[in-house]
């Protein structure tokens, strides 16, 4: 039974696999439902597939039907299966609809046209750049179309106040620190085992192989390091993604081979894990030495707080948003564009020289991001949003029907 007052929040996301925005949206549902909302996750998927983390909130399986050509057709492929998703359980009964991408941005943002919603509420995570222009036209609709517009960074909300004249709200990311830390290394030795991971140093990065990860010049790094530490090793993990990522990876397969670093499953210098269980993650983590985020664009990097949870030192690009809630006591910063800067990052990091303060600061960051606080600012946006938008009577009402 819901409790006086309680909001019923309809939360969008792109996919059942784990990327940073997906996490977000079933972490932030978790926060809502402990709160006591009423709280149901829709998410694309095909026969067979379930989402990757377990949530105590209802998950509303969207379901892709067909085939589809090229990243175009996969996204309205999406975009249709939520939309269908929501008009057979009823858009109507929520009061709040928030999508946290562009493919559900787009399916409220048709629902609205037709009058089927009366508005709804999107987070820019980040923005990509498309050639294609349909995918431009779509990210762009799914912002501009949306009646009240989030950033999970200062920086983003700037760039859409200043690039596009939104006034979007910031709110914050989150981590549960419970899942990281010393309880995961029993599962150390199974993972060592299974890709074989040696004595290391090991530097792990998380999100495949991907232009903006920069996973390019993290290899240029690596080599550097590797040069001084001959048995140092490069897990790359997760990477299931929608975007296309085949040239890039080719472009970095051939040049790994220049470099004379073999890339395998297991074993090699450089090892590639794909998509890994959710369980696997938290022991990933410990058995790394240090854990690599030189982005060129983030939306915040959900994957700092998660290293430093699990008491790893972590290297980061010295780009906002990591320059507004990090600093030398929480971090070792480095140049993103200077394969030199992040191997010498690496470098103090392994080497127990990076500055980073795991007594006092990092236990200060991670008290400062909970999911607890990102949902009461949500709830408090999400109010604010609804006092000035209410519909003059019961009736669902939009400006295009009462012309």
């Amino acid at each position: 039974m819901r409790a006086l007052n309680a909001l019923r929040i309809g939360l969008l996301t792109h996919s059942v696999n784990p990327r940073g925005g997906v996490v977000h949206t079933l972490e932030l549902a978790r926060a809502l439902h402990e709160a006591g909302h009423e709280v149901t996750v829709f998410a694309p998927a095909r026969p067979g597939e379930s989402m990757f983390r377990a949530s105590p909130c209802r998950i509303a399986l969207a379901c892709i039907e067909g085939e589809a050509t090229g990243l175009t057709g996969m996204v309205a492929q999406r975009i249709r299966a939520l939309k269908r998703a929501l008009v057979d359980v009823g858009p109507d009964r929520f009061d709040v609809l928030h999508a946290q991408d562009s493919i559900g941005g787009n399916a409220l943002a048709e629902l609205k046209e037709e009058c089927a919603i009366r508005g709804f509420v999107r987070t820019v995570h980040h923005l990509d750049c498309f050639d294609d222009p349909q995918l431009d036209h779509w990210q762009r609709r799914a912002w501009q179309d949306a009646d009240a517009v989030f950033c999970v960074s200062d920086a983003w909300t700037r760039i859409m106040r200043s690039t596009y004249g939104i006034t979007a709200h910031t709110v914050s990311n989150g981590i549960d620190a419970t899942r990281y830390g010393v309880r995961a290394d029993a599962d150390t030795h199974a993972l060592r085992e299974r890709f074989g991971i040696g004595g290391g140093p090991v530097v792990l990065a998380v999100g495949g192989i991907e232009e903006r990860k920069n996973t390019s010049m993290l290899l240029e790094a690596f080599a550097l390091l590797r040069a001084r530490r001959p048995g140092a090793q490069l897990v790359l993990a997760g990477g299931a993604s929608l975007l296309d990522h085949d040239d890039y990876t080719r472009r970095f397969l051939t040049r790994a081979a220049a470099l004379g670093l073999e890339v395998g499953a297991r074993g090699t210098p450089v090892i590639v894990t794909g998509a890994l269980p959710d369980a696997a993650m938290p022991a990933l983590f410990r058995l790394a030495d240090a854990v690599s985020m030189v982005s060129l664009r983030e939306g915040f990097g959900l994957v700092v707080l998660e290293a430093l949870a699990s008491g790893r030192p972590v290297v980061v690009s010295r780009i906002a948003p990591f320059t507004e809630y990090l600093d030398d006591r929480t971090c070792t910063f480095a140049d993103p564009y200077d394969a030199s800067s992040i191997a010498a990052a690496l470098a103090y990091a392994i080497h127990g020289n990076s500055g980073i303060d795991f007594v006092q600061a990092v236990p200060a960051l991670l008290r400062r991001f909970t999911w607890q606080a990102s949902a009461a600012r949500h709830l408090d946006l999400y109010r604010a949003w609804l006092e000035t938008d209410q519909p003059s009577s019961g009736a669902l009402t939009c400006p295009s029907c009462t012309s």
